[in-house]
């Protein structure tokens, strides 16, 4: 299991909880007025990539934030494409990780690949900051339903801030149509929630995006969500 980088103190514990409050009916742009302001360039975004709503508003606010991008060495080709894509279109700062030689004998679907290839990357690439950015909401699936806001991440051992948790898929699409940004490829082929190409299907369930996901497998989450 990772270990924490720090542990946070009590007046921390009382502002991330205040925040929390705060932003349950603010709108993203709010809550990222606030981390950008508050945590600056030891700020770091985890983005799949899956959809490009918080990506945007990043880059528009603070467009040197570092984008991290796990190459598990499963995902799709279209997912590596558009990656490309995003970043030679708004001139990221796009950090990528790969797995160490240690998920060779983890591929996807395996007791430990997403330990590996997803949490293990994602513990190293957060050493130094002091807070991280997901765009994770709570419509998502059960599992996430309860999701803060913003939180004392205690797995990876600094803040987290989720600034889509209230929004619904209809919100990311009418930001996305309104703004006129591309969307995922597969997207258009009829995928909704998008991982690593050997555990991800189209949805099985109408209205449950991930019902495609790890299918056949008694999982729902990565481990980069779980505390």
């Amino acid at each position: 299991m990772p270990v924490p980088q720090l542990l946070p103190t009590a007046e921390l514990l009382e502002e991330i909880d205040a925040a929390n409050r705060r932003f349950e009916f603010a709108s993203p742009s709010e809550i990222l007025e606030w981390i950008c302001s508050k945590f600056g360039e030891d700020l770091l975004f985890a983005c799949s990539f899956e959809d490009v709503a918080l990506l945007h508003m990043i880059w528009q606010r603070q467009p040197a934030t570092p984008i991290l991008f796990l190459d598990t060495k499963g995902h799709f080709p279209e997912t590596l494409s558009f990656v490309e894509q995003i970043q030679d279109l708004w001139n990221l700062t796009i950090v990528t990780t790969e797995p160490g030689p240690e998920a060779d004998g983890f591929p996807c679907g395996t007791e430990r690949c997403c330990e590996l290839r997803k949490v293990a990357p994602l513990t190293a690439a957060l050493r130094g900051h002091s807070a991280w950015l997901s765009s994770v909401k709570r419509v998502d699936g059960p599992t996430r339903t309860d999701m803060p806001i913003v939180t004392w991440d205690e797995k990876f051992g600094l803040v987290k801030v989720n600034p889509l948790a209230s929004w619904s898929d209809e919100d990311v699409t009418y930001y996305l149509q309104s703004q006129g940004l591309p969307e995922h490829p597969l997207w258009a082929e009829g995928y909704a929630s998008i991982g690593c190409a050997a555990m991800t299907m189209k949805p099985l369930v109408p209205g449950d995006r991930r019902s495609g996901r790890w299918v056949g497998l008694d999982k729902s989450e990565c481990g980069l969500h779980e505390s």
